[in-house]
């Protein structure tokens, strides 16, 4: 006899977290990839065990036998964690919410029962007053639930399993992380005008970059030769306003009674750009940025053993500024790389560290014989610290020993510039006053000597009016800086400094670029600080990330070249026709009447033949009609056929190593009509800005061999 086939299937079950956005509660479903990890991990850790899987490319923690989810990467209250297998929903609920565990398992039996047996209309009563009905397979109500008094009266749609709701299940994120990019945040604590944290915008801009590498990188992504790239946010205002600073408690004590709502905020956030310019907190902020960065930077490694990428850093607002500083004042390591250069020498343990005299010097490292040489040329241990490469080599030292000298030289310098605190923040050595802009002296008013030896970096020292800052040294070498919606250029004006070296680059990182928004009110820019004072290049147009201009702006540039062209042609005819030459009227003789001879000077206008006088016209006014005829037909060749100037011939100096530094996106359409009403939103416009994200993501993979191609 043949047995029926069962109609219950078991349940699948599928793993959810909850998230508390301001004062709204949701559940998020974890990946397919990560709900899988947890269901193995489940079912091999009931034996017992405490199991902790790594979720969503290894910044959250889940730890199966407390259900709880904990972030890694910086600080943030657990959230819980559910096995779901039984959604419901209300009248007024947008989406399903998932039963806890234990009522999921006690209704999925009453189904179990239900389907087996086939009886439907069952009323299953729970100890907690909870009333589930099984109308049939495919309703399942809740008539009572005592938690929610208020609407005991409508029912709750009961759904089972993932299948029967309308959920969206985010991809998977690639194991492989190809590089890693530090964000760190400019003023106040909410990055954007929805007050969202500095977590939730960085989420927001790498779950951007996911998207377009999906599509923009998808051969790459085909071959497995693009993974993703992880975004780690750096948070510095919790550390300021924390308690340990009471910078809160000062400022609230001074703070006026009145407009309490606009003077917290004007503490909270516009108070942190004269906090950077204090020489107390200022030391404070490039402590906590820096202490972070490699916090998270050793944290990552040693969460992913196996990655060898690249890092980048990409700075907001205020947070661009800091960045700016503090990779303007590294000291690039030596490396294999550097053997027998300046950067590369190492003094033995025979030099002491704190030399009273030249000659103690020079005898420390063997080099004895050349002491004559500097004391005929008066050049002391002060004097040798102004000397470059090639003055040495004009006083007739050989190549090794004038390495070993500038070596010597370049740890005075260091240290010198660690004791007094005057790392510089401006990146050349000035020809005069007006290129260095300020009065050359210190913030106590104390002059300070700069140093022209380039010996790998070039420092000035505080004279450009930068408050006194020790900066710490980050743990690695940057790839790239990113600036979003920056003031770097305002700053260093401000500063005294009018001037940027063209041959100047941090000494770690070879690549800036400074990305704004055209309506931004914060945003300043860089390239006209290095470029040449009479030219003007304008900065380069991010293109839009579906390929395209946008339509607006399209439309307003045709409309432009055609006004141009068309008042130029306009102009060009009238002084063509202005330009006409009339010959004289014959004389009436011979019977040859006025209007004959009317008649010839017209001939003689037009450049037909004027009879035996032989009067004609130049060519170019003989075909005056013709080509004004063909003006319309020009105009729209031009107008669609534009030419476009080569970006690519514009060097910038080597900020950018030689590229354009300079890039202004695109606004939108509804932007155009008032760009005052939404100069606030363009300067919080990066973080969900895709055409900024596939930017920063095009620059990372060029230089890995990877381009992408445009959908």
């Amino acid at each position: 006899m043949d047995m029926a086939q069962p109609l219950y299937e078991p349940v699948r079950p599928y793993w959810f977290y909850h998230c508390r956005d301001h004062t709204k509660d949701s559940w998020l479903p974890f990946s397919w990839e990560d709900s899988r990890m947890l269901e193995e991990a489940h079912q091999a850790g009931e034996q017992g065990g405490e199991v902790v899987v790594a979720t969503e490319g290894g910044r959250y923690d889940v730890r199966l036998t407390e259900r709880t989810r904990h972030a890694v990467y910086w600080e943030q209250a657990p959230t819980e964690v559910r096995r779901c297998t039984w959604f419901y929903k209300g009248d007024k609920d947008s989406q399903y919410t998932p039963y806890p565990e234990d009522f999921s398992r006690s209704l999925e039996e009453a189904y179990m029962i239900a389907v087996t047996v086939d009886q439907w209309k069952g009323r299953l009563q729970f100890p907690t007053g909870d009333i589930i009905t099984l109308h049939s397979p495919k309703l399942i109500t809740q008539d009572q639930w005592p938690s929610c008094p208020l609407d005991k009266n409508r029912a709750r749609t009961a759904k089972r399993g993932t299948e029967e709701i309308m959920v969206v299940i985010p991809d998977s994120e690639p194991e492989m992380v190809d590089h890693l990019v530090f964000m760190v945040h400019g003023i106040g604590s909410a990055c954007d005008l929805r007050f969202r944290s500095l977590v939730q915008c960085v989420n927001g801009f790498r779950s951007a970059s996911l998207d377009l590498l999906n599509t923009h990188f998808r051969e790459g992504r085909e071959d497995h030769r693009v993974g993703r790239v992880e975004f780690l946010p750096v948070n510095w205002h919790d550390t300021l306003h924390g308690n340990a600073t009471g910078v809160d408690q000062d400022i609230q004590r001074i703070t006026l009674p009145s407009l309490a709502r606009l003077r917290d905020f004007s503490n909270d956030t516009l108070l942190d750009l004269f906090y950077y310019n204090s020489p107390t907190y200022c030391q404070n902020i490039v402590d906590s940025v820096v202490s972070e960065i490699n916090r998270l930077h050793t944290l990552f490694l040693h969460r992913h053993q196996c990655f060898t990428g690249a890092v980048s850093l990409v700075g907001h607002s205020l947070g661009s500024l800091i960045l700016f500083d503090l990779l303007t004042n590294q000291k690039p390591r030596p490396g294999p790389e550097a053997a027998g250069s300046e950067e590369g020498m190492v003094l033995g343990d025979d030099v002491p560290q704190d030399l009273k005299c030249l000659d103690e010097g020079l005898k420390a490292l063997g080099l004895e014989k050349y002491i004559h040489v500097f004391q005929q040329e008066q050049v002391d241990l002060n004097s040798l610290v102004l000397c470059s490469e090639n003055d040495l080599k004009d006083l007739g030292i050989p190549l090794g020993p004038r390495k070993k000298i500038l070596s010597l030289v370049k740890r005075e310098w260091d240290s010198e510039d660690v004791r007094a605190g005057a790392l510089t923040l401006a990146p050349s050595i000035p020809k005069d006053r007006g290129e260095m802009g300020g009065n050359g002296t210190g913030v106590q008013g104390t002059p300070q000597t700069p140093n022209p030896n380039a010996m790998g970096y070039k420092y000035l020292d505080v004279g450009i009016g930068q408050v006194s800052v020790r900066y710490p040294q980050l743990s690695f070498q940057p790839q790239a800086m990113f600036a979003l919606g920056s003031p770097i250029g305002m700053f260093l004006t401000v500063r005294g400094l009018k001037r940027l070296d063209p041959n100047y680059s941090f000494p770690t990182c070879k690549s800036f670029y400074n990305i704004y928004h055209p309506f931004d009110p914060v945003a300043y820019r860089i390239e006209p600080m290095i470029g040449a004072p009479d030219v003007e290049v304008e900065a380069m147009l991010i293109p839009h990330h579906k390929g395209r201009k946008r339509m607006h702006l399209e439309l307003r540039e045709g409309l432009t070249r055609m006004s141009s062209d068309l008042m130029g042609s306009l102009r060009t005819a009238w002084q063509s026709f202005s330009q006409l030459t009339v010959p004289p009227l014959p004389l009436v003789a011979g019977g040859t009447n006025g209007m004959d001879a009317s008649a010839d000077s017209k001939q003689a206008i037009f450049g037909r033949a004027a009879g035996k006088d032989g009067v004609q016209c130049p060519q170019g006014q003989t075909d005056f009609w013709k080509n004004s005829l063909e003006w319309s037909k020009a105009v729209q060749m031009n107008n669609f056929s534009s030419v476009k100037v080569e970006e690519q011939n514009i060097h910038m100096g080597m900020l950018n190593g030689g590229r354009r530094i300079d890039y202004v996106l695109q606004e939108k359409p509804i932007e155009s009509f008032n760009e005052y009403l939404f100069a606030i939103q363009s300067h919080l416009c990066y973080w969900d800005s895709e055409d900024t994200v596939l930017l920063v993501l095009k620059e990372i993979y060029e230089k890995l061999g990877i381009y992408l191609r445009q959908p």
